[in-house]
Formats: C-alpha cells, structure tokens, sequence
C-alpha cells in the first residue's frame, strides 16, 4: 500500500493542519507550566518540547523521537532513578540491539502511515456522516463564511461570522459555485473581499 505524501505551504496555512495541531499541543504545554510567569516562556520550552516528542501520540501510537531516530529516548529520571534500562546496559548489546532497531525504522514508519491513514478515513467517514449536503441553484442567495485572516476590517476575532448575502451566478460543479456580490460584480475564485 502506497501513502501519498501531502505537501503544504506557507500559501496555504489552512492546509497546514499538522503544523497548527503541534503548536496548539506546544502553546497548551506552555501555559500549563508557566501559570503566572507568562514571560519565561524560552526557559520553559526545550522541556515541553522534549515531552512533545517523547511521549507516543494517539494517531501514531509511536513517539516523534522514535520515528526520527529509531530508538525510544531515555528521559533524564530513568538515569537518576538507575532504572533496569541503565542497570543492565552493555555497550556491545546496545549497539547491536540499535542497528536491529534502525534496520526496522522502515517498517514502524510504514505501519504508522497505514495507522494514519485509517484514522482520517474513520474521521472522514463519521464526519460525512454528520454533514447536511445543500445544493444551490442559480440565483439563489447565500452567505459566505468570513475568513478573519483576510478581513480588512481589523476587527479580527470580533468581526461577524458570515458576510454576504450573495447571488449564485453559475453551478460550477459539486459543491462549486460562480458567485457575485448584490451590485453584480462577479468575486474573484480567491480572497472573498
């Protein structure tokens, strides 16, 4: 089974859900160590990024430290606390037992894409459940949802949910339409104003 790999960009931030859903793990680590101390913000991040990535995530089953380099991390009490991984290290062993596990990288990364994959289609699926398919027809009038990220308002967060109403022009296929604004004048494909 072959997993086609989704590329983003900076273009397109929407489409960017991985780097935004990390960030948002990130961002509530944060704030759950700083409490009051908002400020201290750079101390405090190599430790919730090392928890970010050595702790297995729910979609892979695996953490992002293994995936990486092939291995699971030893974090700092496992030497303190002298825990059997560090009672019983042999050097010989160890190395060997890493090359066996770097000869299985491929495989484990195989298998979390697959996990993956199955995961959205599950998520696709329920979520299809739940939609109201609407089609329009020409000359209907619809409300367009309000990107805030575009809004030149400057009302940001504050400003209305909806924009519009505006006149459907063409049915351009499934779910795709040619809409114009009240005076007639046709919105561009991208960047409603």
């Amino acid at each position: 089974m072959k997993i086609k790999h989704q590329f983003t960009s900076v273009e397109h931030p929407q489409a960017n859900g991985q780097a935004e859903a990390a960030n948002k793990v990130i961002l509530v680590g944060l704030k759950k160590r700083l409490q009051e101390a908002k400020g201290a913000w750079a101390e405090e991040l190599p430790q919730v990024l090392w928890a970010y990535r050595t702790i297995p995530h729910s979609t892979t089953g695996e953490t992002p430290f293994r995936l990486a380099y092939g291995i699971e991390a030893m974090i700092p009490i496992e030497i303190n606390e002298q825990s059997p991984k560090v009672s019983f290290y042999n050097e010989v062993g160890n190395a060997q037992a890493h090359k066996e596990e770097l000869e299985l990288l491929p495989e484990v990364r195989e298998r979390v894409q697959i996990r993956e994959a199955a995961l959205k289609q599950r998520i696709t699926t329920k979520y299809n459940q739940r939609v109201i398919r609407r089609s329009f027809a020409s000359d209907d009038l619809v409300l367009i949802r309000n990107d805030i990220r575009v809004n030149k308002s400057g009302e940001g967060k504050l400003a209305a949910n909806w924009k519009g109403p505006y006149k459907i022009v063409e049915v351009l296929g499934k779910g795709y339409y040619r809409v114009s604004d009240p005076g007639g004048s046709e919105l561009p494909r991208k960047g409603f104003p």
